[in-house]
């Protein structure tokens, strides 16, 4: 029997833990102080803001916090206590850092070089040992840098962030760049999500804000603006100020590079120029004080032309970890015969083919004109209770973590939106049911029959066994 969704509220306990008052609420998360008996210290338990719309950005990137957090460790990350599931209340339990973001700080830059440099060493370390554990932070900004009780700098907030060993289920849900626009780097744009240098690029755009007080290409609130950073470059640093030593200018701007085989290749290396000012190769950008001209402009903007919209080569380990399997499973009460024989479908390909990955993916039908209710008679979340059943159904495979995936789509058109999603994850095979044959069907078509004509890949479609059969 299903457990209610709970909503955060003071007063309520869960798995132990009481929540305390709200301590801050962002666009998609609250941060509430919370006690329990056999955690001794302070912690706080951040909650993802789910509505009743359209959450699922939030929902995904919460799942991806919930698998990273726990494969990371050092002082530079959240120490994580618990986690709760969505089948009553999604939470992340970790120890309380004391104090507020770095947000502040940065709104009194510019900041004296020394101060600056000082802070930059620190956040580089901090870089370099979450990439040493294999994670693509992709979110680095003022609001997600504090600092612990013994004053070392945490990076927080991974609900944006690739772990390199587990599915992009962000990458393969979502075809917008992900990220905050003032910082991501030019090939986030173009939805690739595995270069650490995307880090360094962001980075690069914290240090220029603390020598100068600005954001190196302005409050960018558009895509159309994130896009002119695949050709344009911002304003040297030191034509706004001319107190910042040279060789800072060419840290900073290097970090900028369009091309990421241009910058920094590492945090570690960058960590290390900053240490070491008197061994930093001076180029011509430590000098220059204003932008590039016309014709490196013009190059750059007609690469782009030309780059925009594809998808990144695989890499020989992406082709090394071979196919995905999706399984398209129909939830409803009524299917829920024809739901296990997909299982045992998927369980028998799997078997032969034990290198794959299994996708997981429900499709929640959405109105084409009119509002949907995003939640049900009790007033639970539509989409979360469409999680847990589907996560329910998977579970029974007994696969590990990282070689299983679970995707609810919502669209007014299921045979489309499963094309397009076994498309986008490279599926190289699609398991999923028939319904039984109708006059209407054969008339307007079946979702199955859709995907068997329009998938990229190969299609097994199950049936129910013929009654008698």
């Amino acid at each position: 029997m299903s457990r209610s969704q709970k909503r955060p509220v003071e007063g309520l306990q869960i798995d132990g833990f009481t929540l305390g008052p709200l301590l801050h609420r962002g666009g998609f998360a609250t941060i509430w102080e919370v006690t329990h008996p056999n955690h001794p210290g302070p912690m706080v338990m951040k909650v993802p803001t789910i509505l009743d719309g359209d959450d699922g950005p939030t929902i995904v990137g919460f799942e991806i916090e919930q698998m990273i957090l726990p494969r990371l460790s050092g002082p530079h990350v959240p120490q994580l206590i618990a986690a709760g599931d969505f089948a009553v209340m999604p939470y992340l339990v970790t120890a309380k850092l004391p104090g507020a973001s770095f947000q502040e700080l940065f709104d009194r830059a510019p900041l004296p070089p020394d101060q600056l440099v000082a802070l930059a060493i620190e956040i580089a370390s901090a870089l370099h040992e979450v990439h040493r554990q294999r994670v693509i932070h992709l979110d680095l900004k003022p609001g997600n840098l504090m600092r612990d009780e013994a004053g070392r700098l945490v990076l927080i907030d991974y609900g944006l962030a690739r772990h390199l060993d587990l599915p992009d289920l962000l990458g393969e849900e979502f075809a917008i760049p992900m990220g905050t626009f003032p910082y991501i780097a030019p090939e986030q744009y173009l939805h690739h999500r595995d270069d650490p240098r995307s880090d360094i690029f962001a980075f690069g755009a914290m240090l220029y804000e603390l020598a100068t007080g600005r954001l190196p290409f302005g409050q960018t609130t558009t895509l159309r603006a994130v896009r002119r950073r695949l050709w344009r470059d911002p304003l040297p640093p030191r034509a706004l100020n001319p107190e910042l030593p040279p060789w800072l200018q060419e840290i900073i701007l290097r970090a900028l590079e369009v091309e990421p085989e241009e910058r920094f290749q590492s945090a570690a290396q960058m960590a290390f120029d900053l240490g070491h000012p008197d061994q930093v190769q001076l180029t011509a950008r430590a000098t220059k004080l204003s932008r590039d001209g016309i014709w490196p402009v013009l190059r750059r903007r007609w690469r782009a032309r030309r780059i925009r919209g594809y998808l990144p080569a695989p890499t020989a380990e992406d082709t090394a970890r071979a196919q995905v399997v999706m399984a398209a499973v129909d939830l409803s009460p009524e299917m829920e015969a024809l739901s296990q024989e997909i299982l045992s479908a998927t369980r028998e390909i799997l078997h032969f083919r034990p290198e794959a990955r299994l996708a997981c993916v429900n499709v929640l039908r959405s109105a084409r004109i009119q509002l949907d209710q995003g939640t049900d008679e009790a007033g639970n979340n539509l989409h979360v209770a469409r999680l847990v059943a589907l996560k329910a159904w998977g579970e029974a495979l007994g696969l590990p973590e990282g070689r299983v995936t679970y995707t609810v789509l919502e669209a007014p058109d299921p045979g489309n939106a499963l094309t397009e999603h076994a498309t986008r994850i490279l599926a190289g095979h699609i398991v999923m049911g028939a319904r039984a044959s109708s006059a209407l069907r054969r008339y307007l078509g079946s979702v199955s029959a859709q995907v068997v004509a329009e998938a990229p890949c190969t299609v097994t479609i199950v049936r129910l066994p013929a009654p008698g059969g």
